[in-house]
């Protein structure tokens, strides 16, 4: 009887060809991936996902945030991406910004972890924390960063003693074309690293310089279409090459040299006396010894470290990176800013916060940088913490939301000539102007907390440079505003000559 049933199986087996099993099981899994990747019902709306990779290949990583607006031209001020196993919705025009960054009853307030920053970073830190660990670390850091200087004359001081170290570096090139790119990157840097780690590091310090270069690099590869793809099929891509592991190898490299400062800050530590940031956290662990729940703990320290350095260095000098460019190529606007600076500060007197209500036009200027450099276009991504509601559209829990600041920075119906850089936008009667759609640091509880220093470094290094020198382009070189994408949209490589001003 079993020897009759294994014949009969045997004769159905080969009476199928093996194209045809093939083919079925292809069937099969294109149907579990259209289960698994339709869109929600009443999702916003946005272009068909294609099998397995969703809209990936829909996507210009080189120009994302210009793509993005292609989508909103189509589908709408709500419309939706998908990524592999990630959903996105994308809120362009401010009344909707507003709601899904500032209302608490949708709680869009946590960060997505996506599989390429849980390896990273696991989910320490303070950028991509979330719920009460990120309430105890945000918390903890702006106690430290006001009891460190921010906000104060001693925070000023050294800001503008960098400022000075930066003209002297600047001052060394005598006019001839140079990158400004790492000098203002270790210019920037040393204010954050003043803060976390208690010193400064020398614009000659090959080594720095090496760490410097890493944040380049990793503020690049992140964005890049390659890496993305770890986010869609990580299991795979972990075991093979390419740049994503070389991302990984920079964040390490990154993580080291952080853990090498807390070891050196070990040694002669004294709790009764903190020096700096680490210090501070270092005595704050102190008081959960044993306690396995709480957020303090070694790792947090590194990625908290980490994310204080990292911020506090890429987005302000990636800025003043931009403001140089644009001034360059606009002389007639440095001329403006500098009859300016000559009538309220002069030229024996430093350049200090207290000057900047004083000074409208510059004021200005570095308002519509910040508009038009548009560094980081599609904000830093939140994620729908349970089901809600927006304008209509329902958003599942764990729905990436990104908040579209390029359209608004460059809405026609807000700017007199958004394309053009024009610091008019933000003048009226000769005074400074707030503007309502102006939101290079975000909204609501998770706006970006370095707000304020990163004001007072922009005015103070970008005045104390134009009181300096005159900028202008090397000869037989023409200057563009092309940019490279990666976290943040910076300028290409370019070089400039400083001419000390009389």
């Amino acid at each position: 009887m079993l020897a009759a049933l294994g014949s009969l199986v045997a004769a159905l087996w080969a009476g199928f060809h093996l194209r045809t099993v093939l083919l079925g099981v292809i069937i099969f899994l294109f149907f579990v991936d259209f289960l698994k990747r339709r869109r929600p019902k009443n999702f916003p709306p946005g272009p068909a996902n294609l099998p397995f990779v969703a809209n990936f290949f829909q996507m210009d990583f080189e120009n994302s945030h210009l793509a993005v607006q292609r989508l909103v031209e189509k589908y709408g001020n709500m419309c939706s991406l998908s990524f592999g196993d990630i959903k996105a919705v994308i809120v362009t025009g401010l009344p909707l910004i507003r709601e899904v960054l500032t209302h608490s009853d949708h709680s869009i307030l946590n960060r997505p972890i996506t599989p390429m920053r849980e390896h990273a970073f696991k989910k320490n830190g303070l950028i991509f924390s979330n719920g009460q660990e990120w309430k105890e670390q945000r918390r903890f850091v702006l106690t430290t960063l006001r009891n460190f200087g921010l906000g104060k004359k001693s925070l000023e001081e050294r800001i503008q003693e960098e400022a000075y170290y930066l003209s002297e570096a600047i001052e060394e090139m005598k006019g001839q074309p140079f990158d400004p790119h790492f000098k203002i990157n270790n210019a920037v840097s040393n204010i954050i690293c003043s803060i976390t780690f208690g010193e400064r590091f020398e614009y000659k310090d090959d080594q720095f310089q090496e760490l410097l270069k890493l944040v380049d690099e990793v503020t690049y590869l992140e964005a890049t279409k390659w890496c993305q793809v770890y986010n869609m099929i990580p299991s795979i891509m972990k075991y093979l090459p390419g740049p994503h592991q070389k991302l990984f190898a920079g964040w390490e490299k990154l993580k080291l040299f952080v853990s090498h400062m807390i070891e050196k800050h070990r040694t002669d530590w004294d709790p009764a006396k903190p020096r700096d940031f680490i210090d501070a956290y270092l005595k704050e662990m102190t008081k959960y010894t044993g306690n396995t729940t709480s957020s303090f703990h070694e790792e947090n320290l590194v990625c908290s470290t980490l994310d204080l350095f990292f911020a506090g260095t890429e987005t302000t000098s990636t800025t003043l990176r931009w403001a140089l460019l644009y001034l360059t190529m606009y002389p007639e606007i440095q001329e403006k800013v500098q009859a300016e600076i000559d009538r309220v500060i002069g030229q024996s007197q430093q350049p200090s916060t207290a000057h900047r209500e004083h000074m409208p036009y510059t004021h200005a200027v570095i308002h519509e940088v910040l508009r038009m450099g548009n560094i980081i276009p599609l904000n830093v991504p939140r994620e729908v913490a349970f089901n809600t509601t927006v304008a209509g559209y329902c958003l599942p829990k764990g729905t990436m939301v990104l908040t579209n600041l390029t359209a608004l920075h460059k809405d026609p119906a807000e700017w007199a000539t958004p394309d053009t850089f024009n610091p008019e936008h933000f003048l009226e009667n000769g005074q400074f102007k707030k503007r309502e759609s102006f939101l290079p640091f975000s909204l609501g509880k998770r706006v970006c907390l370095g707000e304020q220093l990163a004001r007072s470094e922009m005015f103070i290094f970008f005045t104390s440079l134009m009181q300096k020198f005159t900028f202008r382009p090397p000869a037989n070189e023409k200057l563009s505003l092309k940019f490279r994408t990666g976290l943040t949209i910076s300028p290409v490589s370019y070089r400039i000559c400083a001419i000390p001003r009389a």
